[in-house]
């Protein structure tokens, strides 16, 4: 680990830095959960996952127009590895950037981002309004009426899906136990007891 490897806390300083938006905060929290969750569940560094969930959208309030290529500059300014960027604005691929998620890493990133979304809306229109009692297939259901959280674009989650080599319910699944483990910090906790 080199020293200018970014620490959780520095992160999310950065993260705040640019973005005042508690939705956007709280959707950093989502995927970096779902991150950690896929890394632990592989293997993997659970920390450098989660440090690039929790940045993916450093630029997104400010610079919607230049997303990921506004992060990439400003986390070359941060001296960040060029490892940790690249994986960062891959998850932009086909839509703002030509970077293709190659490494595991980065297909979990671009496949999970865009899935947090539905997993939020499908949670808050439970009476409990919590992401703890959300079952892979209300998610499924949802997936099927268009109209339900139209904005979540579902091509971009089952290329990722097909590029990790899984199938869209583990994926689904996955990114439910990622975000059940921080409920609390992305506000779904609801009213379970």
């Amino acid at each position: 680990m080199s020293s200018n490897v970014p620490a959780r806390e520095e992160t999310f300083e950065l993260l705040k830095k640019y973005n005042k938006s508690e939705s956007l905060i709280k959707h950093a929290l989502a995927v970096e959960g779902v991150m950690r969750y896929m890394a632990r569940k592989r293997g993997e560094d659970e920390e450098k996952w989660g440090v690039i969930g929790l940045i993916h959208d450093l630029d997104y309030e400010q610079f919607p127009d230049q997303h990921c290529k506004k992060t990439e500059e400003i986390l070359r300014e941060n001296n960040w590895p060029e490892e940790y960027i690249r994986a960062v604005i891959s998850h932009g691929w086909g839509i703002c950037v030509d970077v293709k998620p190659e490494s595991e890493m980065e297909k979990v990133l671009y496949a999970i981002d865009e899935l947090t979304g539905l997993v939020v809306t499908t949670a808050l229109v439970r009476p409990s309004k919590s992401v703890l009692d959300v079952k892979t297939k209300s998610v499924k259901k949802k997936w099927k009426d268009k109209r339900f959280a139209a904005g979540v674009d579902r091509s971009i989650i089952e290329k990722g899906a097909e590029m990790l080599g899984v199938e869209l319910s583990e994926l689904i699944t996955d990114t439910i136990k990622g975000m059940q483990e921080v409920a609390e910090e992305i506000g779904l906790k609801g009213n379970i007891e």
